[in-house]
């Protein structure tokens, strides 16, 4: 039986309204990794792009609790400079290719415009399945040297959401 885009949905509010703590994120992890694993979900939901267009489509955002679900579709090399979500946390999850991110630490807090300074501290790899957490003020940075297809759950609409000034020290 197919995933839907509407269970999903349902899944993250039921998970969020029911722990918003760590055991809550951990469900939303969970839940985007179901998605993931539906060839049908990934099929309907991240269908190739026209080069040139922009990667990111908000398949769904909630009216309620603000959260987005986001299909992110590379057809080509992207590496991403270190960000984070403003005020809002964000889940990663890994359709097809592969993503290096690295977690990044701040070293230096910018304040009156100068960027705030960040240092590598770890990097990984998200094979397809995997969903990983970023919450709130969680500075990392994606590289995918290969096309791929990830699922992005956003706290809320990051079109919305001021980002912070990061560089990497």
């Amino acid at each position: 039986m197919t995933y839907t885009l509407e269970q999903l949905a349902s899944d993250i509010r039921g998970a969020l309204k029911s722990d918003p703590g760590g055991n809550g994120k951990q469900a939303l992890c969970q839940h985007v990794a179901e998605a993931l694993k539906d060839p049908d979900f990934v099929a309907a939901h991240m269908p190739e792009r026209a080069p040139g267009a922009d990667p990111r489509e908000i398949l769904f955002e909630d009216p309620e609790l603000g959260f987005c679900i986001c299909a992110h579709v590379y057809g080509d090399v992207s590496h991403g400079s270190p960000h984070d979500h403003g005020s809002g946390w964000a889940i990663y999850g890994q359709a097809t290719g592969r993503t290096e991110m690295t977690d990044w630490r701040i070293v230096e807090k910018g304040e009156g415009g100068a960027p705030t300074l960040v240092e590598p501290e770890r990097t990984y790899v998200l094979e397809p399945g995997d969903a990983c957490f970023y919450e709130v003020g969680a500075v990392h940075s994606p590289k995918r040297d290969e096309p791929t297809k990830l699922l992005r759950i956003e706290g809320a609409n990051l079109d919305h959401i001021e980002r912070s000034n990061i560089r990497a020290k």
